[in-house]
């Protein structure tokens, strides 16, 4: 039996699936099987796995019926220790699986564990690195005011935590990977590798970006959560609905759509005022203003200008 498990939801997502699978077969941990779920893809994703030659590699096929419920078809023909999802469009650094591994085999209070991420084009050029919050042990309270793992694609999960906790919840079409890493954090430890080993890549037509329904499903989200929180940490609840009102406000942002970052931004202040105070909140209305008022081409200019001068700086 494979110590990990490695399961890839996919849908019309051939321009980028080859690249997913080659970080995945460049670890340098091995000993592991993939379970590819083809959630109902139109386009020659089915025809291209039929051709991969690995004896690690399985291919589930279904209809369409959405990510959590070709995650919990990978997870009900799992025969691993651990678990881990990779999104068919992100990347995986070499040492991904070796270093979440060895961290799980040393510390078996922890659940799940979670790393940094870099952010990646559709071009693979990479954005940014994010250090997610410096969140681990008991996160309970911190992960249900804001969701700590940063991506799908990053955490590897004890296989044995899905019979206690249950599986993705199928009735939400979005923030359903945050659901599930709350109901674990319940629970169980997180553990953190300081480290960014998971490319995450920023797409457009990744239903995270689908906004409305985005921010409708993470509202609904806080809401299920909270049903069943004792009373002295309701509290917590208009944190998460702040929390993501300014995370909305950054989506905008990347579409360009400046007005509706900023009227966002401010919306976020109605549930939580101590935003306010947030280097997140501070920052994005700087993003905006620039961005407005100098215009793409100049804020990219001046941006790749102050960094080609503090390179000098850095290396002094």
């Amino acid at each position: 039996m494979p110590t990990v498990t490695v399961v890839i939801p996919t849908y019309n997502a051939i321009a980028y699936l080859p690249k997913t699978l080659e970080s995945l077969f460049s670890q340098t941990f091995t000993d592991f099987e993939v379970i590819v779920v083809d959630d109902g893809s139109s386009d020659t994703t089915s025809e291209w796995i039929c051709n991969l030659k690995d004896e690690r590699l399985a291919t589930v096929l279904q209809t369409n019926q959405g990510v959590s419920v070709a995650r919990n078809k990978g997870i009900a023909v799992s025969s691993g220790k651990y678990v881990a999802f990779l999104d068919s469009d992100d990347l995986w650094e070499p040492t991904k699986l070796e270093k979440q591994v060895q961290c799980l085999e040393k510390n078996p209070d922890v659940g799940f564990v979670n790393t940094w991420i870099k952010t990646i084009d559709e071009q693979d050029n990479i954005l940014g690195i994010v250090k997610a919050p410096e969140a681990e042990g008991n996160v309970w309270m911190q992960i249900m005011e804001e969701n700590v793992v940063l991506c799908g694609s990053v955490p590897m999960i004890r296989r044995s935590c899905f019979e206690d906790v249950g599986v993705f919840d199928t009735n939400l079409l979005s923030a359903e990977d945050w659901d599930l890493w709350i109901r674990l954090s319940a629970k169980y430890s997180l553990a953190l590798i300081r480290e960014p080993l998971v490319s995450y890549r920023q797409n457009l037509q990744s239903k995270s970006n689908n906004l409305e329904k985005h921010l409708f499903y993470r509202l609904k989200t806080i809401d299920k959560t909270f049903q069943s929180v004792p009373p002295e940490l309701q509290y917590i609840k208009n944190r998460a609905y702040g929390h993501a009102y300014l995370a909305m406000g950054w989506k905008f942002l990347l579409q360009k759509n400046y007005k509706s970052a900023s009227d966002f931004r401010q919306q976020s202040l109605q549930y939580f005022p101590e935003l306010r105070n947030t280097y997140s909140y501070k920052r994005l209305g700087l993003l905006i203003w620039a961005k407005q008022w100098l215009g793409d081409k100049t804020y990219t200019w001046l941006r790749s200008l102050v960094s080609k001068l503090r390179k000098p700086l850095v290396a002094n």
